[in-house]
């Protein structure tokens, strides 16, 4: 099941800023100033690490606070702005939850809208055709080429973001972890269980 009822207002996958970027950084590389791999690296770490931390910690309150739980459920844009060690969300985030009976996955159909204040930098699939060409015709077989297998009795919903409307994904939290601190918590958390094309990390496989 989809929800397509958001509108995009993109007329190009990158918007003139990115363009600008992008024209700066070659300019730049060029003319000797900055080292590619040296930026990638940055990129890369942002992109996988530093970024999705945020969203992780978020994850990791609503796994051990029940109100924050709530309150993120039901306005996940201000209740982040309450968590001091995590940036303001400029966009409006909805938070959608995980359950045995029910797994989200976001795409964004038209462009790249991605929710980066809490997830870093979109991965390069995230912003591929196939990937949001498939997300929505065939979910649970995108899921499967991520390593997810899901009960069949379990709903699929996938979530369209749009430039006004981002969301995350609450991942359910895994057994075993019952006494964990937020911090270590956090540690199972993923970009792509946030993303919903994966599932938080269990404690054995951390372990490894």
């Amino acid at each position: 099941m989809a929800d397509h009822d958001h509108s995009h207002e993109h007329g190009s996958e990158l918007s003139e800023t990115q363009l600008r970027v992008r024209a700066l950084e070659t300019i730049l590389t060029e003319k000797g100033y900055i080292d590619p791999s040296a930026l990638d690296a940055i990129v890369e770490a942002y992109e996988t690490k530093i970024g999705p931390r945020n969203g992780a910690l978020v994850v990791a309150k609503a796994w051990t606070d029940p109100a924050f739980r709530q309150a993120l459920l039901k306005d996940a844009t201000a209740a982040v702005g309450t968590l001091g060690h995590v940036s303001p969300v400029g966009d409006h985030l909805v938070a959608v939850e995980n359950t045995p009976q029910r797994h989200n996955m976001i795409v964004c159909t038209l462009c790249s809208c991605y929710p980066w204040e809490v997830l870093g930098l979109p991965p390069v699939w995230y912003k591929s055709a196939p990937y949001r060409s498939r997300a929505v015709k065939d979910p649970r077989g995108v899921l499967t080429d991520f390593g997810v297998k899901l009960a069949k009795e379990t709903e699929i919903r996938v979530w369209d973001s749009t430039a006004e409307t981002r969301f995350i994904v609450l991942p359910m939290r895994p057994a075993g972890t019952e006494g964990w601190s937020e911090e270590r918590l956090a540690d199972l958390v993923t970009r792509d269980s946030m993303i919903g094309t994966g599932l938080a990390l269990t404690p054995a496989e951390i372990a490894k």
